[in-house]
């Protein structure tokens, strides 16, 4: 691998938190400065944790570190998904595309821990 970009689970996350950006900009305005914030944030420090870890491949512990907030982050990501189900704040269609996604995403990301503590 060259770059951290050639990750698929980074390529994943990346997409995917640009397309939970735009669909948190719909939710309503009371919102827009607590439950679309923290999900864009949170959503966001996925890709950005698999960057800053891969960029410290040369200390496995490091990278472990950088891995498991991102896996923390996604966790936070599929908590809030299913929270906006749950107060209606998103259709059950939009739903299950993020939670399928992002559990693909969190299956990637754990081969790729897995994978850095094997070796």
């Amino acid at each position: 691998m060259a770059t951290y970009s050639d990750l698929e689970v980074y390529k994943r996350s990346y997409r995917l938190a640009i397309e939970l950006h735009n669909f948190s900009l719909t939710l309503p305005k009371y919102l827009q400065f607590d439950l679309a914030d923290q999900i864009r944030r949170a959503s966001r420090s996925i890709p950005s944790g698999i960057a800053e870890g891969y960029a410290r491949k040369q200390s496995s512990r490091d990278t472990l570190t950088f891995l498991n907030r991102a896996q923390g982050s996604l966790d936070e990501v599929l908590f809030n998904i299913e929270f906006m189900k749950d107060i209606n704040l998103i259709i059950e269609k939009k739903y299950k595309y993020f939670f399928e996604e992002y559990t693909i995403c969190s299956k990637q990301l754990t081969n790729l821990i897995r994978s850095i503590v094997i070796n």
